[in-house]
């Protein structure tokens, strides 16, 4: 306990928002370190990153979809949860490595968002790539509970605080109570099924095939699960899907909300299907308090006109939500010895 104790002292021990889009990294004590997409490049056909620095992160996103023959663009999560566990492994050590550097000769202990309905195997994974990536100690807390705490909602007080955390792979609804999840809801639908719907809709409509890359620009500048005062309109690039040859066209906002009607419905089912499972003394303080938003698929225009609407709630986006998972996993950090009995650990088996 005391080597435990001495060794916390001069670790550099990290929060990690392991997100399907971006991963949020914050060290104690300094805040949010780095925000880098969760992308990897490798040689095509193995599992081997590349040997330069730009094999990871930003400049390895940009390569999505325009690799060369040899190399391939990869996001090692799916779903919220670790689809290629190599990649994850190398992609977790770049990140640690990358903050880390040579500020300490203790590796650091780390506490990991994870999604709340991921089974004991996608637990085990996590774990295991983050030992393996240096990590001496691993922590596990539930997303929706870093994205409640990050995003300044009361949830050690007896009243009922409530999140829609909607990501990239995965959209956590939870309501919480005495620092602890009461009603959870998640779903593995989010961020990345509202691109799909786009590429889809463009297939459909305008026999127009488009990148990943593109649908998600399309859903950020024009986006909207509401009517917008001014509608706006887009330019869209892409390859015609009958002569193969480069092709644009111009779509509206109005079009893009038609396109992810489907994505949009499910996620404010699931905000029903929570709210009708909620006791009813938290289900009434919820009439005063409201709902809180956070995740990058909160930004879409009119999500909280939408889900308001449909609960009678008060629906609020947080301040930079974003990064209300990492901010969470800080507030974790900075109180490690307090709040580590709560979280999935490692710890017993070292």
């Amino acid at each position: 306990m005391i080597l435990n104790s001495l060794m916390g002292l001069f670790s550099l021990d990290m929060g990690i928002d392991l997100g399907t889009c971006n991963t949020l990294v914050c060290v104690r004590g300094q805040g949010i370190v780095l925000n880098e997409p969760s992308v990897v490049a490798v040689k095509k056909g193995t599992n081997r990153v590349l040997k330069n620095g730009n094999a990871v992160g930003v400049v390895a996103k940009e390569m999505l979809g325009k690799t060369p023959g040899t190399i391939t663009a990869i996001r090692p999560l799916m779903d919220g949860v670790i689809a290629d566990f190599d990649i994850t492994e190398a992609m977790l050590g770049y990140f640690i490595r990358k903050v880390h550097g040579r500020r300490s000769f203790v590796m650091p202990r780390v506490v990991i968002a994870v999604p709340s309905g991921i089974t004991a195997v996608e637990k085990r994974a996590v774990h295991n790539s983050a030992e393996r990536a240096g990590a001496r100690r691993v922590y596990l807390v539930p997303e929706p509970k870093a994205a409640a705490i990050g995003a300044g909602l009361p949830v050690a007080e007896p009243r009922a605080s409530m999140i829609i955390d909607i990501g990239g792979g995965t959209t956590e609804v939870a309501i919480l109570s005495l620092a602890d999840i009461s009603v959870c809801e998640s779903i593995r639908v989010a961020g990345d099924d509202m691109d799909e719907a786009i590429i889809s809709y463009m297939k459909r409509t305008y026999n127009l095939m488009i990148g990943p890359q593109m649908a998600e620009r399309i859903k950020i500048e024009i986006g909207s699960a509401a009517e917008l005062e001014q509608e706006l309109t887009m330019d869209v690039r892409g390859r015609d899907m009958i002569s193969g040859l480069p092709r644009k066209t111009v779509i509206s906002s109005e079009e893009v909300r038609e396109s992810l009607k489907e994505p949009v419905g499910l996620i404010v089912d699931a905000v029903i299907r929570t709210l009708e499972k909620a006791e009813p003394e938290l289900a009434a303080d919820l009439v005063e308090d409201g709902i809180c938003l956070a995740g990058g698929g909160a930004l879409v225009r009119g999500l909280d006109k939408v889900i308001g609407q449909t609960t009678g709630l008060n629906v609020r986006l947080a301040d930079d939500p974003l990064a209300c998972v990492a901010r969470g996993t800080s507030v974790f950090l900075e109180n490690l010895n307090e709040w580590k009995d709560t979280l999935e650990s490692n710890e017993d088996e070292m």
